[in-house]
């Protein structure tokens, strides 16, 4: 099979794209509840963090009345080297799965039985892997080649057979791991929340992978789960799959809270909230890309060339909340350092350093008071807004003064830029994916957000949620859950 990778940067790949029915007892949109697995004292070096992003390139339902809770454990810290995961049902059965939580990639695959170098156990506290096994599951069907679905998916060449004339995949990562294995439906459990405690269940069939052979990074043990919750554009995303039968809408959101408590918010649905702006994405990519066309440090417009920014196979600008940092294009990086420093320069509480090769500075002051802020600008007039804390990592300490960091990290010999976590936290950031857009607002992510649930021509219901209750959902009673509250909104509400 013909791995597809996105041109040189060879730790990203294309993931298959399959369009099938799928059947559900109700439309909802799906929450997840984020929370921190990593202790607060891990600490680990920027080398580090970059050695891990790179990996983490490489794998690079109608209107009801109340939402779907994943009760979901991990942190966002770029300090921790952690990751979100969540906890999935699938089959009859219902057999329970931790996932990674993935913007970066489309497809929901798990580890199945017999599978080879798969591990066993995780440094993940208060989890067990587990495997799927869909000869026990009664309503679990393995996709044959002869499905239109396989030929579908053969297209992208993200599909074959292998010696059972089953429709297989074969995934390789640029950092040398992969996983193989092969395509089977089953039913994705889903908990539906009403009001404050009273819960349902409902069910949709849908595709996912069964790998049966793992290597590389995928085979060690310390931030393993079993598979990969893919939440990317492609056919055989989950999102995509729920919104072409006009199940949930074709929309996710996060907000990724960067405060010490970690935690956030994520949807299957747009959250609502004012002063959003949206710009467009670059279309017939295989990831979520933008047109950036400039940057301003404190007021200032960057002397960069607008070309350094142009989107093709290899280059351009990537949200990926599968990233820790961020990462920016060769040419761009250099004149974004000397613009800061040159800021800070004029502060006597400011000593810039240098730190296993990354630019540093020890501050004894406040780093919101001496550092610029700064000013992605994207096509459609729509600006983010980077405070300190969105471009800088506080590293350690020297003598009671403060090491903090630049978080954003050279791509060395290569036009790309890939804006991860470092630069989404304490932000709303909405995916809609039936417009092509991406939009986002600072907020603060420990407060709860209103999300539309509204499908088709319907849109004018909302469902308001927060992280307020453990006593939601039964799937995982050790962690935080949020308190949904639905809200019914009159049409005539829309326009006040």
């Amino acid at each position: 099979m013909k791995i597809n990778l996105f041109a040189t940067l060879c730790t990203w790949i294309v993931f298959p794209g399959v369009i099938f029915p799928v059947s559900v007892s109700g439309g909802f949109p799906t929450t997840l509840n984020l929370h921190r697995a990593i202790p607060l004292n891990d600490r680990v070096e920027v080398s580090q963090l970059r050695a891990h992003d790179r990996a983490r390139h490489g794998r690079a339902l109608q209107s009801i009345n109340g939402v779907v809770d994943f009760p979901v454990a991990g942190t966002y810290n770029p300090y921790r080297v952690g990751l979100y995961y969540t906890k999935v049902q699938l089959g009859s059965p219902a057999q329970e799965f931790n996932v990674q939580i993935d913007t970066g990639s489309d497809v929901l695959w798990v580890g199945c039985s017999g599978c080879t170098g798969c591990p066993g156990t995780t440094g993940l506290q208060d989890i067990q892997l587990s495997e799927f096994n869909p000869s026990s599951s009664s309503s679990a069907s393995v996709i044959s080649c002869s499905d239109k679905r396989c030929k579908m998916g053969a297209q992208y060449a993200d599909s074959l057979c292998d010696n059972s004339n089953n429709c297989a995949y074969q995934f390789q990562y640029g950092d040398g791991s992969g996983t193989q294995g092969y395509y089977v439906a089953d039913l994705l459990h889903l908990e539906t929340i009403v009001g404050d405690t009273q819960s349902s269940n409902n069910s949709a069939k849908v595709i996912f992978g069964c790998s049966m052979s793992q290597t590389g990074d995928l085979t060690k043990t310390e931030r393993a789960v079993d598979g990969i919750f893919g939440f990317g554009q492609q056919a055989l995303s989950v999102v995509t799959q729920l919104s072409s039968q006009g199940i949930t809408p074709a929309a996710f959101s996060h907000c990724l809270s960067g405060d010490g408590n970690g935690g956030g918010i994520m949807v299957i649905g747009s959250i609502v909230e004012p002063g959003i702006v949206y710009t467009p994405l670059v279309p017939s990519m295989p990831h979520y890309n933008l047109y950036l066309q400039s940057i301003a440090v404190n007021g200032q417009k960057l002397a960069i060339d607008s070309s350094v920014f142009t989107t093709s196979t290899n280059a351009g600008t990537i949200i990926d909340s599968g990233t820790t940092l961020a990462y920016l294009a060769e040419e761009a990086y250099d004149p974004f350092v000397s613009a800061i420093s040159t800021v800070v320069s004029q502060s006597q509480s400011v000593r810039p350093l240098l730190s296993r090769g990354n630019t540093c500075y020890l501050i004894t002051s406040s780093v919101d008071d001496v550092f610029p802020q700064v000013n992605l600008n994207f096509a459609g007039g729509a600006s983010m807004v980077l405070k300190p804390r969105d471009y800088l990592l506080e590293q350690n300490s020297i003598a009671g003064a403060a090491v903090w960091c630049m978080g954003f990290q050279k791509m060395d010999g290569q036009g790309l830029t890939i804006l991860g976590d470092l630069v989404l936290k304490d932000k709303v950031i909405v995916y809609d994916l039936a417009n092509q857009r991406i939009g986002w607002v600072n907020y603060d992510c420990s407060q709860s957000v209103n999300v539309s649930t509204s499908t088709g021509s319907n849109s004018n219901t909302y469902v308001n949620t927060g992280q307020l209750s453990n006593s939601i959902s039964s799937m995982n009673p050790s962690y935080t859950k949020i308190l949904i509250v639905v809200l019914v909104m009159l049409a005539s509400l829309m326009y006040i």
